[in-house]
């Protein structure tokens, strides 16, 4: 399975910090049925066994929706669980040892925040791109903010697609229009919200309202 640009159109990220009154999986069932394009499963506390035994149910679920569902950071548990792919960040694996250790067929996304590491990325086998932090965000604190000019670069000088990340939220998504990225990958703008489906079917409108003015 590999990817294409209307695959970034509404990439969720999963973050349990807002799990409280009902668990992960049910809060992401609620964004595919919003219309999530994609799912990645980021889970930074849980020990392997219990990763791994989620990420299978998850898995599942992604498929009833026919969402690409990848593993965050974690290879062995993406190739363990047999996920559609693996993303991983720039203090990770190099992304070459990670496509040699998923295979060709697996979708491998890598984090940039420049035209360096993106073309580096794309060189050593990456499917896509996530580009960010475009805004500042509360789900990552040591991330650095990117530029537009730098994510329209990029956009510019890659030839696979590229997904902005970063404290996007329904009130700032149309500032990136003109940047050219395919879409928008988002964590608290869904799994914070109260009302994840209509939210992530409003998130969802907006950036294809946001990709098809650079269009």
């Amino acid at each position: 399975m590999k990817v294409n640009s209307e695959d970034m159109l509404l990439y969720a990220v999963t973050d349990r910090a807002w799990t409280e009154s009902e668990d992960l999986y049910s809060q992401v069932k609620k964004a595919l049925k919003g219309g999530i394009t994609f799912l990645q499963l980021r889970e930074k506390e849980l020990d392997e066994e219990t990763f791994l035994k989620e990420a299978l149910k998850i898995k599942e679920l992604a498929k009833e929706y026919d969402v690409p569902f990848v593993i965050n950071d974690n290879v062995d548990i993406a190739v363990k669980s047999d996920a559609d792919g693996v993303h991983v960040g720039q203090s990770d694996m190099e992304a070459g040892d990670v496509r040699k250790k998923i295979g060709k067929d697996k979708i491998l996304g890598v984090s940039a925040s420049n035209l360096k590491e993106a073309k580096l990325a794309e060189e050593k086998g990456a499917d896509y791109l996530g580009v960010g932090a475009v805004f500042s965000t509360s789900t990552k604190l040591d991330a650095d903010e990117v530029s537009f000019d730098t994510l329209k670069e990029i956009c510019d000088n890659v030839s696979i697609p590229v997904v902005a990340i970063g404290g996007i939220s329904k009130d700032n998504i149309l500032k990136l229009k003109g940047t050219n990225v395919d879409g928008v990958a988002v964590v608290s703008a869904i799994f914070a919200s109260s009302d994840i489906v209509n939210d992530t079917k409003e998130l969802l409108k907006l950036s294809k309202e946001m990709v098809k003015g650079d269009k």
